[in-house]
């Protein structure tokens, strides 16, 4: 099995991890801006989202990306990770430091982790309503928590449909043995300029990882959007891509 995926423009090459609220739909502004701007932008669906399905046995998601990049010949390149695409950028990181030009991680998720109170607290809300069969109630939890004050109508109906999508193949492959290959990165292997974007409106679990993972990587930088809540390429995609664009070049 292989992760879906798609391949825009040319340049210095761009690999867009993403949420695992959305998937890689979310990152449609990004890859107009980056490919103007002279990259050659890769993004991909996490497992049981967009168009990769939940595959049967063991699966090093981390490992399957390496290979997507050796079969599209890309050695070196910049990786931006959103949320749970975060964690796994900072996985593939760690295990091919050498590979890695940049690192922007948009509310970046961290394996190991504890959750606060906050996150505990909707994770058990839409377990229950998952569970319970009301999958619509589940993903208008997600929609309400994870989307900022700037987000429009549009935005809020996008993430709606890929969350619920998300839902529905999860939900579909119950009974599949998918045996996820996980492992908590050593953070002293990552060397790339790290770029940490937090927003005032999320979860504080967000912003301390923002602030642990400035603290321990080489040439790492913490912007906070005062108007952002989780999902700020979606919410602002303009300020976002300027962001990216600026930290990339």
């Amino acid at each position: 099995m292989t992760l879906d995926f798609d391949v825009t423009g040319d340049g210095p090459a761009v690999l867009l991890l993403h949420s695992t609220v959305c998937d890689r739909r979310m990152w449609d502004p990004q890859v107009a801006a980056l490919s103007a701007a002279g990259h050659r932008v890769v993004r991909l669906d996490l497992v049981g989202h967009g168009g990769t399905p939940v595959p049967p046995g063991r699966f090093d998601e981390a490992g399957e990306a390496a290979g997507l990049l050796d079969r599209l010949g890309i050695d070196e390149l910049a990786l931006v990770g959103a949320s749970g695409g975060g964690r796994l950028a900072l996985e593939f990181a760690a295990r091919w430091p050498d590979r890695v030009t940049a690192l922007a991680l948009l509310c970046t998720a961290l394996r190991g982790h504890p959750a606060g109170p906050e996150l505990e607290a909707f994770d058990e809300r839409e377990e229950a309503l998952l569970e319970a069969g009301d999958v619509a109630g589940a993903v208008d939890l997600n929609v309400d928590l994870w989307l900022g004050p700037e987000a429009g109508d549009a935005t809020r109906e996008l993430v709606r449909t890929m969350q619920r999508h998300a839902f529905d193949v999860q939900l579909a492959a119950e009974d599949v043995p998918y045996e996820p290959v996980r492992t908590e990165p050593d953070l002293s292997r990552i060397t790339a300029p790290t770029l940490l974007v937090t927003g005032a409106h999320d979860l504080p679990d967000f912003r301390e990882i923002a602030l642990h993972l400035a603290g321990v990587l080489p040439k790492a930088r913490h912007v906070e959007l005062d108007w952002a809540g989780h999902l700020p390429s979606l919410e602002r995609p303009e300020a976002v891509n300027e962001l990216l664009r600026e930290f990339l070049a």
